[in-house]
């Protein structure tokens, strides 16, 4: 390396290959870059080949708009782009690839081929390069369309190649790309093809959820809920999968902003706070689409576009907040100022498996499995409304319905009849069963339940914490105390900062059941305490209060802090009784936990029940 002190303008094949290091990390890179330049051109029909993990061959076939002879060789050259024309529309970027650098640096790490014509043209144009040096032009026969051909990814750059993983590796990352741009735009038809041997194929014109069901299958999209509500011009539609399905990382979570595949920290925070707790570091499944303006999001901040910035990111968290919190089945009002409504996804997106998302006075939220009838006082009378339950547990998978209408309901698993143990009718519209019956208790300490779509394994402790802390919730927003005084007060001390937030949110924690009065020199004088909290040190307690409250906002704070406290109350309550239930206890406890709002998890987010469906044991049986 010459180190002489001069600065000097770098050869273009030279910069050529040091912007392909920022946009083509590894094969998956050339096929994301690609599949986009497609989608651009507004392509109804993409079809994606790789040999070796891409790494001796990647193809993108595509029947978009093409390109004639000046934008071929155009488009080869850096900073070359029909996207943006000044700097103005950089503010309000509604393409995918924009920055003209993807086909020059492709083409100057491989031996690269581009063949285009556009649909008027009576030829094509087909370009061969060789490690960024154009080798030859000239007229070809090809369909209307572009056809680009990357050989030999890195055959120039040794150092580069010899980093790149096992051929399954790479596989596996493109066909990770080739997903999230499938989901992403269910109308376009596509195909990967990987060694000869074809992984997808997938329809052109399918719905959001047809295309789930194409990439994942009935039971991945069975244990998913509609998403579709829009808040101050934040769209947030799409999936979120029930708090008992969950994952150890987001590699589930697939999130579109505008149509791209992006994330931004305001999202992850966001989801955490949509769904009640889950254990321990788990993350939920959502495929959820944000769309706004524009000139409201910048995708310009992450050279591959990975991440985005949003002007108001407040308002895209309190949207994502609502949107799926209401899919769970958790109210939450809506902050001061704010007007929500729900939204209807746009062409190729439904709100639902088979049905499309109604706003919230007009009909309850539609399950993924099947629509319902609600439950009458008889099991397998099924004369009330078909609509959906607020909360439908996972029950048999059949055949998905089609549009199904209020008159015509498809048919459910009736309930057994004769003699035998008690059958239970759902005890309310909310059950996650029609019908149920306690076979017995497993190890002395599991209810055992048989449902109309299969059996359901209940842990009496988790469901006793969610029915005691529900009743509490409901108590608290009674007006009801659930704070003790003190035998003698305590007083605190603590730092300039915390007391400074304490006191400018001292009113809030009063009404979340802490007796605390502002005693003058960062002391406060503490009285009472909520009842879950014997024996926590005061000083901490409150400082960690006060400090959510800044960070999280007033409304928010309180609420998080409220819910902690009836949790840890409901915890302590239910934590006495271990001995086995009766017959007469067993079958209380579980019409409590079947009216519950939640009746999937406990306050602590470990699961009440396990559900197996009747289809999975043929399955494991072999029939």
């Amino acid at each position: 390396m010459v180190r002489d002190g001069h600065i000097r303008l770098l050869p273009v094949h030279v910069a050529n290959k040091i912007a392909a290091g920022e946009v083509v990390e590894r094969p998956a890179s050339v096929v994301k870059e690609l599949l986009e330049n497609a989608i651009d051109a507004g392509a109804t029909r993409i079809d994606v080949t790789v040999t070796a993990g891409g790494r001796k061959l990647i193809e993108i076939r595509d029947n978009g708009c093409g390109m004639n002879r000046d934008d071929a060789l155009l488009s080869i050259e850096r900073q070359a782009t029909s996207k943006i024309r000044d700097v103005d529309d950089i503010e309000r970027i509604d393409t995918l690839g924009f920055r003209g650098e993807a086909m020059p640096s492709i083409a100057s790490v491989s031996r690269f081929i581009l063949k285009t014509r556009r649909p008027d043209a009576d030829a094509g144009t087909e370009l061969v390069i060789t490690g960024g040096s154009l080798q030859d032009v000239r007229e070809v026969g090809v369909p209307a369309g572009t056809t680009v051909e990357v050989r030999d990814l890195f055959f120039n750059i040794p150092a580069r190649r010899k980093f790149l993983r096992a051929f399954q590796t790479e596989q596996a990352h493109i066909k990770a790309v080739f997903t999230l741009h499938a989901l992403a735009h269910p109308e376009i038809g596509l195909s990967l093809t990987a060694d000869g041997r074809e992984l997808h194929r997938l329809p052109a014109g399918a719905t959001l959820e047809e295309r789930l069901r194409d990439l994942f299958g009935a039971d991945f999209c069975a244990d998913l809920r509609p998403v579709g509500k829009s808040v101050n011009g934040v769209r947030v539609f799409g999936f979120a999968g029930l708090p008992n399905i969950t994952r150890n990382d987001r590699s589930e979570q697939y999130v579109f902003i505008n149509r791209r595949p992006a994330t931004a920290p305001v999202i992850a925070y966001a989801l955490r706070e949509a769904y009640p707790p889950l254990e321990g570091d788990r993350k939920p499944i959502v495929l959820l689409f944000i769309e706004m303006p524009p000139d409201r999001v910048d995708v310009n901040v992450h050279p591959t576009k990975r991440e985005v910035r949003f002007h108001k990111p407040a308002e895209v968290r309190e949207a994502i907040i609502l949107a799926v919190s209401e899919a769970l089945g958790v109210k939450r009002a809506a902050p001061n100022g704010l007007s929500s409504q729900v939204g209807t996804p746009p062409r190729g997106v439904r709100g639902g498996f088979g049905e499309t998302a109604l706003p919230e006075e007009t009909a309850p939220s539609v399950s993924l499995r099947t629509l319902v009838p609600e439950a009458s006082a008889q099991p397998g009378d099924h004369r009330g409304s078909p609509l959906q339950p607020p909360f439908p547990y996972p029950g048999a998978m059949g055949d998905l319905p089609v549009a199904p209408t209020a008159t015509a309901a498809p048919s459910a698993p009736a309930a057994p009849t004769g003699t035998g143990l008690p059958l239970f009718a759902a005890p309310e519209s909310g059950s996650p069963w029609r019908w149920c019956r306690v076979l017995g208790q497993v190890a002395g300490r599991y209810v055992l339940l048989e449902t109309d779509g299969g059996y359901v394994t209940v842990d009496p402790r988790a469901a006793r914490e969610r029915v005691l802390y529900e009743r509490l919730m409901d108590t608290r927003k009674e007006g009801g105390t659930l704070s003790q005084r003190l035998l003698l007060p305590e007083t605190v001390q603590l730092p300039p900062a915390d007391a400074a937030r304490l006191r400018k949110y001292l009113k809030v924690v009063q009404e979340m059941g802490f007796g605390v009065e502002d005693f003058g020199s960062d002391h406060f004088l503490v009285e009472a305490l909520p009842d879950a909290l014997g024996g926590v040190s005061c000083r901490e307690l409150l400082a960690n209060i006060a400090h959510d409250l800044e960070n999280a906002g007033t409304r928010r704070g309180s609420e998080k802090w409220r819910e902690e406290l009836i949790a840890q109350a409901a915890c302590r309550a239910a934590a006495g009784a271990q001995s086995a239930l009766s017959d007469e206890e067993a079958d209380k406890l579980v019409n409590a936990l079947a009216a519950t709002r939640m009746p999937y998890t406990c306050p602590r987010g470990r699961p009440t029940m396990i559900f197996t469906s009747t289809r999975e044991l043929e399955r494991k049986f072999g029939r």
